[in-house]
């Protein structure tokens, strides 16, 4: 093994298999000549060359739209997006077509595409740039969803995009690219949609994803010294969706928390929370708890949005609810 940054892990994905398949090639804003805006394809310019780390311009529905359509010539692109709040520019690229060109085509095309870049908030980035966009993707049929929350999980789900022949949405966090991380030295691969059990526990099961779950590893670890055992299941893959490993952990611990970074209506916990209820309602113990930001856009003020994100203090509240404490 080896301790490598989140943007390293990123990096090393793409340049494996753009090294395993001549058909891979990168594309972006800033991916080329300045070697990624957080650095996550530092050096690909030197390896790959400008055929295959592409700078584009400001102009994000126009490179999805050109990527989209090389991969019915038998591409397999990679799409940079500075921030997911910028892929709302090439939304339409995105679901009208990346996702809808195997069933429109009667199956003659397929469309192996990655769109990834940062997700969520990531500081005083005002509302515009601070949004997560999970569900709204998780929502189209013919897109699958990753996001991880560490350099392990970022890499071997990386490679395991860029070789599915769906489109894949790949979410990152600017607030990670700096996290470290052990990574094996060889190759290796995570299944997309295999979800991981980071703490085992007894008492209660969180659900999260993506970088805020480290507020739930930091709750767990000050619940266990109140004697609560609590065990975190990190999804990895928001579609699709590990159900069976959330409803088996469920059966085991009777309880149930739900954190995710979005605004509450109509996200990712509300679909856990209705699995939970249709598949194992007869062994909760409790009503489900799901965590989320407030439902505002994110402010700019450093205390207001301390306020808005949820935090280690609300997984315990929410812990304790459930647990009648």
């Amino acid at each position: 093994m080896k301790t490598i940054q989140f943007r390293e892990a990123i990096c090393e994905a793409m340049s494996e298999e753009m090294r395993r398949d001549e058909s891979v090639y990168l594309m972006g804003e800033e991916v080329a000549e300045y070697n990624g805006a957080y650095k996550a394809s530092k050096g690909m310019l030197d390896e790959f060359g400008a055929k295959r780390v592409i700078d584009t311009p400001i102009a994000e529905l126009g490179f999805a739209g050109i990527a989209i359509g090389s991969t019915m010539t038998g591409n397999r692109p990679i799409v940079e997006y500075m921030t997911f709040n910028f892929s709302l520019v090439g939304i339409d690229q995105i679901i009208n077509n990346a996702a809808k060109i195997r069933q429109m085509s009667g199956g003659q095309f397929k469309c192996p595409i990655v769109f990834r870049g940062p997700t969520a908030s990531a500081g005083q980035l005002g509302a515009t740039h601070s949004q997560a966009f999970e569900n709204w993707f998780a929502n189209t049929p013919g897109l699958k969803v990753v996001v991880p929350s560490n350099p392990y999980d970022a890499k071997g789900l990386l490679k395991a995009s860029i070789r599915d022949d769906d489109p894949v949405i790949f979410m990152e966090s600017e607030q990670m690219y700096g996290d470290k991380g052990e990574v094996p030295e060889g190759e290796y691969i995570i299944p997309i949609g295999v979800a991981d059990i980071k703490r085992e526990g007894t008492d209660v099961t969180i659900v999260s994803f993506g970088k805020i779950i480290k507020e739930a590893y930091k709750a767990a670890d000050v619940l266990e010294k109140e004697g609560i055992s609590c065990e975190i299941i990190d999804l990895r893959t928001v579609r699709p969706m590990d159900r069976k490993a959330i409803v088996e952990s469920v059966k085991k611990t009777n309880r149930l928390v739900v954190l995710e970074e979005a605004w509450p209506f109509g996200n990712v916990a509300t679909e856990i929370t209705y699995l939970v209820q249709s598949e194992a309602f007869d062994y909760l113990d409790a009503p489900i708890v799901k965590i989320n930001t407030a439902d505002t856009p994110a402010p700019y003020s450093p205390v207001l949005l301390e306020e808005w994100l949820p935090n280690s203090e609300d997984v315990i509240k929410a812990v304790k609810k459930v647990m009648y404490k």
